[in-house]
């Protein structure tokens, strides 16, 4: 009879536990609140980062979950609206076969994230980007369950198109992966794109409706002054020879880098005589973005200058992070150029847009694995005045 009697207790605890968080959960309505949530790392979300600031300014408490990596921009760590809601980051899980790995990875990151979104504060809606998405919408409609809150998907592409590039089309993770996206992508609220051709394709072959929100680059996207070119060039010449100047003449002690010098009487930056072309590219250095047409051409340019072609000396920046960046960086390595330099720093979240406006040159080698998507780093450099050579995009 204890023995019942014991279990009786425990069975309504769980009952008056159940109610009260049910109470809680429908008691206050999220207050306005949303929860911007991406499964990867906020310093490199930006359209993310971009959707928290812009709610914040409309009179919203926005709670930004994701790993943080790297830092988000200055506004979005100033915001007073806005809180960050940090995610551990869970590295391969070393445990029998790779797909074991795999799934065991995904089961623990779902619970992890399900805790995380229950433990702040209800929101009335979740903003969730996808890809990644496996676990992440089944997550958040669960989340949402419990708040009664509204689930919005932001559609940047299709994780199972990015899968197939390591595994193939057909492989079996691949085609769960878009069974899963299909299907738990028809349980959201609402959903947001960033392209019509990506819209359509919602519609015809997952039947979800979506709205285009086209991307656009935040205000710091301009054209950088020489004033802030110069301490810009200065201190990235301390780590990256490319930005340190090239004759004795121009003594780096005299402020003088690669691309300006000070005049110390007038106090004036001016752009130095017979200064490279700065060209840029941004990447995350995956399978999407083949560097070697770029390293293709930076050799053909090369042999036009040693064949008498009139053209400036180039130092080229590839900035960024990502799997095969030491791949790319051994190519880059067994280049013996004499009027190009490479470098392949990562910046800090307020230098990237200073250097993309002090560019003469923006290139972006994004392959969509969908066909489907537009990469950011085009509406920022375009958002600079650069013109851009990118690969072609319907």
């Amino acid at each position: 009879m204890a023995g019942v009697g014991a279990v009786l207790a425990l069975a309504a605890g769980a009952v008056v536990l159940a109610a009260m968080l049910w109470r809680r959960a429908v008691a206050a309505g999220g207050a306005g609140r949303v929860c911007v949530a991406v499964l990867g790392d906020l310093g490199r979300s930006p359209r993310m980062q971009y959707h928290a600031l812009s709610l914040a300014r409309h009179g919203r408490d926005v709670a930004l979950l994701g790993y943080l990596r790297d830092r988000p921009h200055g506004d979005v760590l100033r915001s007073e609206r806005i809180r960050l809601v940090p995610v551990s980051d869970l590295r391969a899980l070393r445990v029998g076969p790779k797909v074991f790995q795999y799934v065991l990875k995904v089961i623990v990151q779902a619970i992890q994230l399900l805790y995380t979104m229950l433990k702040i504060e209800q929101p009335s809606y979740i903003l969730l980007q996808n890809p990644p998405g496996l676990p992440g919408i089944a997550v958040a409609w669960a989340a949402c369950l419990f708040w009664r809150s509204k689930l919005i998907i932001d559609w940047h592409n299709y994780g199972f198109s990015i899968m197939s590039l390591t595994h193939g089309r057909n492989h079996p993770l691949v085609r769960m992966a878009e069974w899963y996206e299909k299907l738990c992508g028809r349980l959201s609220d609402h959903n947001l794109c960033v392209t019509d051709a990506m819209k359509e394709d919602l519609w015809v072959n997952c039947n979800i409706r979506a709205v285009t929100l086209y991307d656009k680059p935040a205000a710091y996207f301009k054209e950088t002054p020489l004033e802030l070119q110069h301490p810009l060039f200065l201190k990235l010449a301390k780590d990256h020879e490319p930005f340190r100047p090239r004759t004795e003449s121009a003594s780096w002690s005299a402020q003088s880098s690669a691309f300006t010098e000070l005049d110390e009487k007038s106090g004036e930056v001016m752009k130095l005589r017979g200064r490279p072309a700065l060209l840029i590219s941004s990447t995350s250095w995956t399978e999407d973005e083949d560097f070697s047409v770029l390293l293709k051409a930076l050799e053909g340019y090369e042999c036009a200058i040693s064949e008498g072609a009139k053209l400036p000396s180039l130092v080229c920046v590839i900035t960024g992070k990502g799997p095969l960046k030491d791949y790319y960086n051994g190519l880059i390595n067994q280049l013996h150029f004499k009027h190009i330099q490479i470098c392949t720093p990562w910046l800090e979240a307020e230098d990237y847009p200073l250097l993309l406006g002090s560019a003469d040159l923006g290139v972006c080698l994004h392959k969509s694995s969908s066909g489907l998507d537009l990469p950011m780093k085009v509406v920022d450099m375009f958002g600079c005045c650069l013109p851009v050579c990118a690969i072609h995009f319907e």
